[in-house]
């Protein structure tokens, strides 16, 4: 039976321009925020990304897709393997695409000594790769999880992380290379701060020809506070944030004007990336500020179909 596709995969490939956003869902049970976001970025983007404990506790990034769906607006839902083991990841993604969620980024997640939960342990049963390999296959071998096979009709659009600013760069690339092998259609990288990093890497991406094989899109994370800035850039070494970008938000007199360099900055990394060809694409990334996150898409307007 033909599956039908994703507004994302037939923007994939269509070969056109993706934009997307990246929402974390509420610390709360509130059902109605996550639907506000959605409505707020709607028209906005193709899809709606939807994180998964990326920061902290956060409502199930699979009910908050749920609600996001229902308001018409496409997501993308984000499973990390950090959390769970290969029965509950699969067993999600068989209810998400139950409730008609087809999109989905497999992820190892931030490791938990970095986040509020340090306490937790983590599962990594699966690694990212595999996640990617067994969804799939799930038609057609579900081994891994102690199944001959999953029956069907079953299709996602699978997609990974791509880790510009991770070393060795010569290991890293063949990593990258094996996610697209095994099933994913689009590459999500890390927050882009340091282009001259990025187009190092991104050098090596396209000579190995692997922006032909899927749709590279790039993340955009708005800092829009200087402390927290600083914090993120102390805490996750990995994307680098060059303390050129630090230095520039600490100058500002106040939390106002701190925020609107950091729209400003992300605008011209956005500017930069316009004349890097290969890319597919944008994911912009502002936490709770939706406000940031709306004015940063509306300079995107002419790449939304």
């Amino acid at each position: 039976m033909q599956q039908e596709k994703t507004k994302l995969q037939g923007l994939i490939e269509s070969g056109k321009q993706i934009v997307l956003a990246e929402i974390s869902p509420p610390k709360t049970a509130d059902g109605a925020s996550v639907r506000n976001m959605a409505k707020r970025l709607s028209g906005t983007v193709h899809a709606l990304g939807v994180s998964d404990n990326r920061d902290g506790i956060r409502m199930s990034a699979l009910a908050a897709a749920s609600l996001i769906l229902s308001e018409n607006v496409e997501p993308v839902l984000h499973f990390t393997t950090r959390d769970r083991n290969r029965t509950a990841l699969i067993a999600d993604c068989l209810g998400a695409h139950a409730l008609g969620i087809r999109n989905i980024l497999c992820t190892s997640g931030t490791h938990q000594s970095l986040l509020p939960f340090h306490a937790a342990k983590n599962v990594f049963d699966f690694d990212a790769t595999l996640f990617l390999q067994t969804c799939k296959n799930l038609e057609n071998s579900a081994v891994s999880v102690g199944e001959e096979k999953i029956a069907g009709p079953l299709h996602f659009c699978l997609g990974a992380v791509a880790a510009p600013y991770a070393d060795p760069l010569e290991l890293q690339l063949p990593r990258l290379a094996q996610k697209i092998f095994v099933g994913a259609q689009f590459l999500i990288t890390q927050p882009v701060f340091d282009m001259d990093r990025f187009n190092l890497w991104w050098k090596e991406v396209t000579n190995r020809g692997l922006h032909e094989k899927a749709a590279f899109i790039v993340g955009i994370r708005v800092l829009t506070d200087a402390a927290m800035a600083k914090e993120y850039a102390e805490k996750r070494p990995l994307p680098m944030v060059p303390d050129a970008i630090l230095s520039r938000l600490a100058a500002k007199s106040d939390k106002s004007a701190a925020r609107a360099e950091g729209i400003k900055i992300a605008l011209e990394t956005i500017e930069k990336l316009s004349g890097v060809a290969g890319i597919r694409g944008l994911e912009i990334v502002c936490d709770d500020d939706l406000d940031a996150a709306a004015e940063i898409l509306k300079s995107l307007q002419s790449k939304i179909g």
